[in-house]
């Protein structure tokens, strides 16, 4: 028996939001059907997405944010404006904190490799290499 990834998705990453990762997330699970997912986002947009998906609705775990940031923000005010309340920063945490062993976002590249440093901090590996 495959062992159970679960997986933190930012679903208010990118252009589109929860109508494209919504349905990513199903086409994960048709090739990894042993995955679980926390969707960090705007239940009310993504419950809707969920309604028809009972594959991804039996195993995702919806936690509500209504804040996200920008795809045009820049990193350091997307970590004033977003911090500790954002969609991509929940997601994250989920990682810190235990709850998943990966997160996707396919939001704003600059500001989460800047709320990743902060939430997520350095390898204790890589910085005992410096």
């Amino acid at each position: 028996m495959a062992a159970t990834a679960i997986v933190a998705l930012d679903a208010m990453g990118g252009d589109y939001g929860p109508d494209v990762t919504v349905p990513a997330a199903e086409l994960a699970l048709n090739q990894c059907p042993e995955t679980e997912f926390i969707i960090v986002g705007d239940a009310v947009r993504i419950s809707p997405l969920l309604m028809n998906r009972d594959r991804v609705r039996e195993r995702a775990r919806v936690v509500h944010t209504d804040i996200f940031v920008p795809m045009d923000a820049k990193p350091s005010r997307a970590l004033r404006m977003g911090r500790r309340n954002s969609s991509m920063w929940l997601a994250q945490s989920a990682v810190r904190d235990g709850e998943a062993h990966a997160m996707v976002s396919a939001g704003n590249t600059g500001a989460l490799m800047a709320m990743a440093r902060h939430c997520l901090r350095r390898s204790p590996t890589l910085s005992a290499q410096r």
